[in-house]
């Protein structure tokens, strides 16, 4: 069997255990620190959005030997004022992006490159996106997330309670919010490829959550009928009994991601794989942390504070402290019994020399039948 294989069993027996619930104000502040970071970059560099959410303009021209620098350098000052974005595809042919131009502007704006590339007109791809047609698909976009969030509310109420539907909506914006702010920090462009990426992440990381709870609500039944154990001790044995499931789905995901990402985005130049990769990779890996050390710590803090679970915790810690006080005591009367036990044996030795046998005086009759020394 393998270490981790070897690592699973133990910890679905409960032979070892971390303890992540127990230290959940530690990953509660990196979560923060780490929302933080994604707000900053959100708030300075803002999302960069394709032309199909701000309209505008998209030219693929054939292969050509033209660098995307050389490229970005001989149009500038051809694109109507508006800025320009140069990427060169896999395929050799380079895509010149730019927004917020209307059609008429987009054919002034396509035959100067074509002259400033030494293109024929003809040999260019362009692809027009209105303004008025962007909005309504980030409008949509928007409405399907909002919605797709309400449905899950629903749904985890009903089939656990409303304090794990809470969680895991919280761990939901705490992975859209990450995988968002990174977007922004790489100046990656958000399509329609990345809004399929972010729901696809955001139904992997309920997954994820869904099958921890699953655990949990197996391991917490009949909890008030037993006086060993809290709610947040039982939460972290079920969390550790789904870890190495969750590392090793995780893991498996984010393979073939990787691979979108690192080969089919960086090596090939695709850029729909790029939005939808990169989405994908950052939100698995959100999603499974916040899984771990977001939900389910979360579901414990919210249940610590119902009436019945309070009085459960107290009634476990002073089984506890009186089971610690009882086990203190029993080694103190060990050792007096012990003491009493060595006195009692030299009352008992002191009585049994008194009651021994005497010594007996000199007998009267000792000179009996010895010669008297007179002379008869």
């Amino acid at each position: 069997m393998s270490r981790l294989g070897n690592l699973g069993h133990r910890l679905h027996r409960g032979e070892i255990a971390y303890d992540f619930v127990g230290k959940r104000k530690l990953w509660y502040g990196v979560s923060i620190l780490i929302t933080l970071a994604a707000i900053v970059g959100l708030a300075v560099n803002g999302l960069k959005l394709g032309i199909e959410f701000s309209g505008g303009a998209v030219f693929t021209t054939p292969k050509t030997s033209i660098s995307q620098s050389e490229a970005l350098t001989k149009i500038e000052g051809d694109t109507g004022g508006h800025e320009a974005t140069v990427q060169k595809l896999g395929t050799g042919s380079l895509r010149i992006q730019i927004s917020d131009v209307t059609l008429a502007q987009a054919k002034t704006i396509e035959a100067k490159i074509a002259t400033d590339l030494g293109l024929k007109a003809d040999t260019i791809d362009p692809q027009i996106v209105g303004p008025s047609w962007g909005k309504e698909i980030s409008n949509k976009a928007i409405t399907g997330l909002v919605i797709f969030m309400v449905l899950v509310t629903i749904y985890l109420a009903i089939a656990f309670e409303w304090r794990k539907a809470i969680a895991a909506l919280v761990a939901l914006i705490h992975d859209l919010t990450i995988t968002i702010g990174v977007y922004a920090i790489v100046g990656f462009e958000v399509t329609p490829g990345t809004v399929i990426g972010l729901l696809t992440v955001l139904g992997y990381s309920l997954y994820d959550t869904v099958v921890v709870f699953d655990g949990l609500k197996e391991t917490t039944k009949d909890i008030t009928k037993q006086n060993r154990f809290t709610y947040s001790e039982l939460a972290n044995r079920s969390l550790n009994q789904t870890l190495v499931r969750s590392i090793n789905t995780t893991v498996v995901a984010l393979l073939p991601v990787g691979a979108l990402l690192f080969v089919g985005g960086g090596l090939l130049g695709a850029g729909m794989l790029n939005d939808i990769a990169l989405s994908l990779f950052v939100g698995l890996a959100a999603g499974a942390y916040s899984s771990i050390f977001i939900a389910t710590p979360l579901v414990a803090d919210l249940k610590e504070r119902d009436p019945q679970i309070a009085a459960l915790r107290k009634r476990v810690l002073a089984k506890r402290a009186a089971d610690a006080r009882k086990a203190e005591e029993e080694p103190q009367d060990a050792a007096q019994e012990a003491d009493g036990d060595e006195g009692d044996g030299e009352e008992h030795a002191a009585a049994a020399g008194v009651a021994g046998p005497r010594r007996q005086p000199a007998s009267r009759n000792r000179g009996k039948n010895r010669p008297s020394g007179k002379r008869h």
